[in-house]
């Protein structure tokens, strides 16, 4: 009868390295939360790293935007209590109705692109505030993409409404989910200049044209 051996090299591990291996990932772990992920997603930085390596800037009050439903809500208009014969039915989300001080604005915008190059138009809106919009190229397709910029949020911060890889035209509304400037970026990726067309009615402020670049 022989007995059994375990090969050099291939014992188990003892109770004492696990317990230190166990203790180091408890650490690791400790340590990211507080280095790295504490400031980053709540700024608490404790230890200063947060301000140093800049992550602290992640949770500043301009890095968030503040999204207003101002259409929704309605759609449950038929579950609400019925009032007294003759008196309206009360609107669950009666931010529907937007007031305005002065007729709706109505513009038609061209501008020309250079083959490769870029360009933006934006519409400068109050929050809640409609625009209705048709725009199209004078001949084939080019990329384009409808966002609107919180100025609160920072200039690299956005929302996107609708993107076209390839499209000669769109039609459309928005009702402005904050206040800031919302428009169109289009990019002209072919060998001829177009030309783009931009009609719009609307509540808007003002437009904005960035140029070609």
């Amino acid at each position: 009868m022989t007995n059994a051996t375990t090969p050099p090299g291939n014992e188990p591990p003892s109770g004492s390295r696990l317990a230190k291996s166990l203790a180091l990932a408890v650490i690791g772990a400790i340590a990211a939360l507080v280095l790295f992920i504490l400031p980053a997603e709540y700024g608490i930085d404790p230890t200063g790293i947060g301000r140093v390596t800049g992550l602290t800037a992640l949770t500043e009050s301009g890095r968030t935007i503040e999204i207003v439903d101002v259409i929704g809500g309605n759609e449950a208009v038929r579950e609400v209590e019925l009032p007294d014969y003759g008196e309206p039915i009360p609107l669950p989300n009666p931010a529907v109705f937007q007031e305005a001080a002065a007729p709706a604005k109505t513009q038609t915008l061209t501008v020309t692109i250079p083959p490769e190059s870029e360009t933006e138009i934006k519409t400068a809106l109050q929050t809640a505030k409609v625009i209705v919009y048709s725009w199209r190229v004078d001949r084939g397709t080019i990329y384009s993409d409808f966002h609107g910029h919180d100025p609160e949020a920072g200039d690299s911060s956005f929302v996107r409404y609708k993107e076209h890889q390839e499209g000669s035209g769109d039609n459309g509304s928005l009702v402005a989910p904050f206040a800031g400037e919302h428009g169109w970026y289009w990019l002209n990726y072919n060998d001829y200049p177009v030309t783009v067309t931009l009609e719009l009615t609307g509540y808007y402020d003002d437009t904005i044209d960035y140029g070609i670049f």
